[in-house]
């Protein structure tokens, strides 16, 4: 599959879309607390998209090949859980931290973007790998320019992480995206500078590093879905997606709950994470 060049059009409906998925973030925030569950969450989220915003939960029914339908309308992963957690009964506590991912389809188009929370107060050292796995989407997203390589953010990416003692994950990566969830190319959160493809203007694609406490060994669950890591050490992620310009990069997954970025809010030394 080729990599799809945007539309002026297509960029003006990712846009939205884009802000949509994240306005779902900011909706959810102040009900994740402790003795909430991720199946509440999930209700709430898929409520707020269908009738509020009017946008279709991607996740909901899912299928790619070899995959049993995705039965919820976002992803949870609870701690140790690197992505695709499936809502459920399961109760948040205080300390927990959790990656939710949304997914929405407005106009035909997806718009895609996930955050950490943390539940009451989590630990220094919890805190420090969501801290520095955002530090790494952001570190990705500024070698975002036309001209570029893929390669550049995922070098970025994996050399920030690796400086503060965490591992990468390596079995997935970002992606394209447009019309189709999931489209070319393939955006590794690892690598050499200046290989992969190069990047033009009009390419929209995902950086959604997954981070490592611990080594960055994965398995899947039973239930077809939910990857943990394999030293049950704590994992986190972080999700934009993002458009080449014709001079450098916008960031289309925005809202005004959206936290700042890395750069800024490190150096003024405010946390980055939505409590």
């Amino acid at each position: 599959m080729a990599i799809v060049i945007k539309t002026p059009e297509d960029i003006e409906r990712m846009r939205v879309a884009g802000r949509l998925a994240a306005e779902v973030l900011d909706f959810i925030e102040p009900h994740v607390r402790p003795g909430t569950s991720t199946g509440e969450l999930d209700r709430l989220c898929h409520q707020y998209m269908v009738e509020v915003q009017g946008t279709v939960p991607a996740p909901l029914n899912y299928a790619p090949p070899g995959y049993t339908p995705f039965p919820r309308s976002i992803c949870t992963s609870v701690n140790h859980q690197v992505c695709h957690g499936i809502p459920g009964e399961r109760v948040l506590k205080n300390g927990d931290i959790v990656n939710i991912d949304i997914t929405v389809i407005k106009d035909g188009y997806h718009g895609d973007t996930s955050r950490m929370f943390y539940v009451g107060e989590p630990s220094v050292a919890a805190r420090r790998l969501c801290e520095v796995t955002y530090e790494c989407m952001w570190a990705g997203i500024a070698q975002v320019r036309p001209g570029g390589f893929l390669g550049d953010i995922g070098h970025a990416i994996q050399i920030h992480a690796e400086k503060h003692g965490f591992s990468v994950v390596r079995e997935f990566c970002g992606h394209g995206i447009g019309r189709r969830f999931h489209e070319e190319p393939q955006v590794l959160h690892y690598g050499k500078p200046g290989t992969l493809d190069r990047l033009l203007p009009g390419m929209i694609f995902t950086v959604e590093p997954m981070i490592n406490a611990g080594r960055r060994e994965i398995r899947e669950l039973a239930d077809g879905w939910t990857i943990v890591t394999k030293d049950h050490s704590l994992s986190a992620q972080w999700e934009h997606t993002v458009l080449v310009t014709e001079t450098s990069v916008e960031v289309l997954t925005v809202s005004p709950g959206m936290p700042a970025p890395a750069r800024t809010a490190r150096a003024e030394g405010r946390s980055t994470i939505a409590a």
